[in-house]
């Protein structure tokens, strides 16, 4: 038979040239059974920590100026696995019983933040363990070094203690506060700053419009999840190690100087209606904000890919 003739009867879909095959990976219906049942699994035993989480009156929706970018984190890890699919299918998976030991840490550890010493930052953390101890069990120290960049990325939705929060932020807080003072004067808005509140001065009416900065500050609490946007940036848009280093580290001065314009923002809109500067509108305001330091993210990206290339040409 002609190789026309067989390229006619043929029943693969015909391509274009040049085009590209989408890839795609075969997998085989029982090992897809048994990740539904460990995974559904998984789900009862940490229900808990995940009710008290994404639950109606969770920390997700009851905070979601804290805790709000929670409800993302799983599918960028999951979007992480999924874009290296092909290259996962192709390690070497084993069983691998060492990491046992893991998962019977994390369950015990735990069992103990919920009936011991109640705590939900550690309930988290130990279903984190667990986890790591189930991929190393099921797929081997090899598939496991392959995910431990999504694996550890999930540590952005454990909900962190109260106290050390305000460990985290309170410095951070003053140093917008004062940031805003100086950039509110600048812009040409009389404004003082009395301990932790702005005074700024209405010209038209000599009202002095006073803006608690813990208040107004409060986006400083935003910084995880500033954190978390950087880390996002540094897993899909960087390839090496370096690089993802230098933009995680540029999150908490973006997060600084968003929340400078932001408490400056809300200086400028009390002058004209101070309602504005109180409730939800700081909270909106800080939402918006992540939009400006997406952009600074990835012109770090281009800044740090630009001396790459300029660094890799011969002299």
């Amino acid at each position: 038979m002609s190789t026309a003739a067989t390229s006619r009867g043929s029943s693969a879909p015909a391509t274009k040239p040049g085009a590209k095959a989408a890839p795609r990976v075969e997998v085989d219906p029982a090992v897809m059974v048994m990740a539904g049942i460990l995974g559904a699994c998984f789900i009862a035993l940490f229900w808990i920590f995940l009710a008290k989480q994404y639950g109606p009156t969770g920390f997700s929706i009851g905070y979601p100026e804290d805790w709000g970018h929670s409800y993302i984190v799983p599918f960028i890890s999951g979007y992480y696995v999924w874009k290296h699919r092909v290259a996962l299918s192709r390690i070497e998976r084993s069983v691998f019983w060492p990491g046992l030991l893991l998962v019977v840490v994390g369950i015990v550890s735990y069992t103990n933040f919920i009936v011991g010493y109640s705590n939900h930052m550690f309930q988290g953390l130990s279903m984190l363990v667990a986890l790591c101890g189930l991929v190393l069990l099921m797929l081997g120290p090899k598939v496991f070094g392959a995910l431990v960049l999504p694996i550890g990325y999930l540590g952005f939705l454990v909900t962190i203690s109260e106290r050390v929060m305000i460990e985290i932020t309170f410095r951070l807080q003053l140093l917008a506060a004062q940031g805003s003072w100086v950039l509110l004067n600048m812009c040409g808005i009389d404004t003082n700053i009395q301990g932790n509140t702005l005074e700024v001065f209405k010209a038209s009416t000599g009202e002095v419009l006073p803006l608690n900065v813990a208040q107004a500050c409060a986006g400083m609490r935003m910084v995880i999840a500033f954190i978390a946007l950087s880390a996002a940036v540094a897993l899909f848009s960087v390839d090496r190690w370096w690089k993802r280093v230098a933009v995680v580290l540029l999150a908490v001065p973006v997060a600084v100087l968003m929340n400078v314009v932001r408490v400056a923002v809300l200086g400028f809109l009390s002058l004209y209606d101070p309602k504005l500067a109180q409730g939800d509108a700081h909270t909106l305001i800080g939402t918006i904000l992540l939009v400006p330091a997406f952009g600074l993210f990835m012109a770090c990206v281009w800044a740090l890919n630009k001396i790459e290339e300029s660094e890799a040409k011969p002299a």
